[in-house]
């Protein structure tokens, strides 16, 4: 006797439907699952004899075969536990075949026969949906979840028997329509607001800049001058996350596990702060069943790398390819996974070892081999991708005492969504979403200089030798600036305001 259910699985961060196909042969008593399972799926035979056993439903005899296909695709995660239960009691027909079909399944069963919340929800549905599925079994812990999706009918079920009662169309009270959800983005001024920052006009401006266009920043400064507490502030003033964003934020924190039981939308823009001791696996991604790491978890938001070099030089290089691309390329085994990383990425360094280099306020113990060695764990083509580097200094005592009011984050947000809408009209008929993402193809068409301006950038290139990709990223930053002033055109002081942002040599005598 043969059955057939619908369950999904995930590759990287995309879903795809799973046909369970479950068949009875007369024998000695056996279940074998295949289909490339993994072990957490090869343990579901135990889950589910004792789920449906606990359940009160009988256990089909005989031996029990289930096939997960397509059979080319490793399986993953327990989330395929109500599926096979649903197909073995199609096989002696305590669930109809026929409306089993018109379902498709997802759930761990816990022993007793309840439905354990899973991870990668969102993403699931997603593919579901697209493959003509309108019908849904959930655990009710994953309700939220499963209902960002809109046009599905799903059904949020606490257990094993409640599940069966739906397909038998008896499970009305567990019934939800999903919709359009409800988005309303996140009051970003939880990390707190800029006019807290006394002083340190010329690290705001970059941050305002940064926000505007989204660049990568880097502070560069000793210990106790705020560099911390400026990157901490940089969300309070960046556009809120659209619909889209939002969803996009969602589905990869779904597949990583960080929703909640009771999950909505995720409303604030990410803001990930890793430690310097972070793997590169868990800073990219990857492991035995590639999850997405750092950068992904970042996407649409900042990845914030605090002592930039103190981290390893293997895991922070390889940054470089996904702030070129926005994604990253992870092949395993079990096969090759893209991730979204469009990140904007803000750091932080002190000027030595010690941090007191070139300041008045501390003896620096540093000579200048330790201080080369020190910047030399950063290599050039990775500072090339840092389009601002700000170099800032302790905040005199009358400065912090001083009582007048500083500008709040608000009035700096309004100037930034004005110069993203700029942005949004001028690349309307691009995918791109900000000036940081021009392609280096197109820089010459969105960032075109007069000719004054390029006499400012010819003579900085000649003193201080930029390469072709820093010279780009001036460009775009000189044209946020220019999108700033409310300006079409790119003037010469906007080159020269970009230019300053992009300095290193004091510290080991190296170009940008």
């Amino acid at each position: 006797m043969l059955s057939l259910a619908f369950s999904a699985g995930m590759l990287g961060i995309e879903g795809y439907v799973v046909r369970v196909e479950a068949d009875s042969s007369p024998g000695t008593p056996s279940f074998s699952i295949i289909g490339l399972p993994d072990r957490a799926l090869g343990e579901a035979r135990e889950r589910v004899r004792a789920a449906i056993f606990n359940s009160g439903f009988a256990y089909p005899a005989g031996r029990l075969l289930v096939n997960l296909s397509p059979a080319d695709v490793r399986k993953a995660g327990p989330a395929f536990d109500l599926a096979i239960a649903l197909s073995l009691l199609a096989i002696d027909e305590q669930v109809d075949r026929a409306a089993l079909r018109e379902y498709l399944a997802l759930g761990e069963l816990a022993l007793d026969g309840g439905l354990r919340a899973g991870s990668g929800i969102l993403p699931m549905v997603l593919g579901a949906r697209a493959a003509g599925f309108t019908k849904l079994i959930v655990a009710q812990a994953n309700a939220a979840e499963a209902a960002l999706v809109g046009g599905m009918e799903i059904h949020a079920v606490p257990t094993l028997q409640d599940a069966v009662s739906v397909v038998l169309g008896q499970g009305a009270k567990w019934r939800h329509c999903s919709g359009t959800p409800a988005f309303e983005p996140a009051d970003e001024l939880v990390h707190g607001d800029l006019a807290d920052v006394r002083g340190q006009s010329g690290a705001k401006r970059a941050l305002e800049i940064a926000a505007a266009g989204g660049h990568n920043l880097l502070f560069l400064g000793p210990p106790g001058c705020g560099k911390t507490m400026l990157a901490r502030r940089l969300p309070s003033i960046l556009p809120p996350m659209s619909l889209g964003e939002a969803l996009e934020v969602t589905k990869i924190y779904s597949v990583a596990g960080l929703l909640g039981a009771h999950a909505g939308v995720v409303r604030a823009r990410p803001f990930r702060f890793p430690h310097h001791t972070i793997s590169q696996i868990a800073l990219v991604g990857g492991g035995a069943l590639a999850k997405p790491g750092e950068i992904s978890l970042a996407t649409n938001g900042i990845l914030f790398l605090d002592e930039l070099p103190e981290f390893s030089r293997h895991a922070i290089e390889v940054l470089r390819q996904p702030i070129e691309e926005g994604t990253v390329t992870i092949a395993r085994s079990a096969g090759t996974f893209t991730y979204p990383a469009r990140f904007q990425l803000v750091a932080s360094m002190n000027p030595c070892p010690c941090g007191y280099r070139g300041t008045r306020t501390g003896h620096c113990r540093c000579d200048d081999a330790t201080v080369a060695k020190y910047v030399g764990r950063l290599s050039g083509p990775l500072l090339d991708r840092i389009d601002l580097q700000i170099d800032i200094a302790r905040v005199p005592f009358d400065e912090m005492t001083r009582m007048d009011d500083a500008e709040r984050s608000a009035a700096i947000r309004a100037r930034v969504v004005a110069a993203r809408e700029r942005q949004r009209a001028r690349f309307a008929d691009a995918a791109i979403a900000c000036n940081a993402e021009i392609p280096g193809s197109a820089v010459r068409r969105w960032c075109l200089l007069d000719d004054a301006a390029m006499r400012v950038l010819a003579q900085a290139s000649q003193k201080r030798r930029f390469s072709a990709r820093a010279l780009d990223r001036i460009a775009r930053t000189a044209r946020t600036i220019a999108d700033l002033a409310d300006s079409d055109a790119i003037r010469s002081e906007h080159v020269a305001e970009a230019i300053q942002y992009r300095s290193l040599e004091r510290l080991d005598g190296r170009a940008a």
